[in-house]
């Protein structure tokens, strides 16, 4: 049976992050994810996650001025320090919300003639994070990101993805794929999913365009969630989406249809 988690940071905004846990948990959800937990006292989200019975399987490691339209850190050469103290950073709070996967977030490259060299930039930063984040017991992923919503993202499609792991050459990363990025790419998402799948460590989705929920757009969730159950995947899949709803629960029709029943919790 597949495992849907769900993102605190796009759903339950309604609720303060730390009542989050619960909500998910109330509605069926068997695990959360967390984009960036760095505003929060981690030992508070810990306690939250643990009496809502919701392990926490993501966090992304700091991405600095990337959300806000800058270039990130990871795969910009002069940034390399900087992207260190975010793997610290992002360590410490590891080892208390014990993610089973930190997701490395390339960043921008806007001028093609450095392209290669950010790449190269990108992957010593994936070694580096396996590296530094091994004691925390956590495993890293990279995720491709549409280049229409974050214009020059490094990485944007499942074929940009696999040349990257192809690179290093090791176990110590796996791939996040985003159904939603893929789609928005352009790209047939059943086919791009079948290629890449005994690489993935993580799946996210939103449904396309619009980035909502499952039946808010025109991805064919059915089939796409019975090919992963007939490949048996066993990873996460990540609701990483904007409800449509004022309240998140209205939104998840989707996962009352799969009769998913709400686990219990004691």
């Amino acid at each position: 049976m597949l495992k849907f988690s769900a993102n605190l940071s796009l759903l339950y905004t309604e609720l303060p992050l730390p009542e989050r846990f619960a909500a998910a948990a109330r509605d069926g959800f068997g695990a959360v994810e967390i984009q960036f937990p760095y505003d929060e006292d981690p030992h508070l989200l810990r306690h939250a996650a643990d009496a809502a019975g919701v392990p926490i399987v993501l966090i992304n490691v700091p991405a600095g001025d990337l959300m806000s339209g800058g270039e990130g850190l990871a795969c910009v050469p002069e940034r390399r320090s900087a992207f260190r103290e975010a793997l610290e950073q992002c360590r410490e709070v590891a080892a208390v919300l014990r993610p089973e996967k930190v997701n490395v977030l390339a960043g921008r490259c806007h001028d093609p003639a450095r392209w290669q060299e950010c790449l190269d930039t990108f992957v010593t930063s994936l070694e580096l994070a396996a590296q530094l984040l091994s004691p925390t017991g956590s495993r890293i992923v990279f995720e491709g990101v549409n280049r229409h919503d974050m214009p020059g993202f490094l990485i944007a499609t499942p074929g940009e993805q696999m040349q990257v792991l192809e690179r290093l050459g090791n176990d110590a990363c796996t791939l996040q794929v985003d159904l939603y990025h893929v789609a928005r790419m352009g790209l047939p998402v059943a086919e791009e999913l079948a290629r890449v799948l005994p690489w993935t460590g993580h799946i996210q989705f939103a449904d396309c365009p619009g980035r909502g929920e499952p039946g808010s757009g025109g991805l064919d969730f059915p089939a796409l969630f019975g090919q992963l159950d007939q490949a048996g995947y066993s990873g996460w899949l990540g609701a990483e989406y904007h409800p449509t709803t004022p309240a998140t629960a209205d939104s998840l029709g989707w996962l009352r249809s799969r009769e998913i029943p709400c686990p219990d919790r004691g």
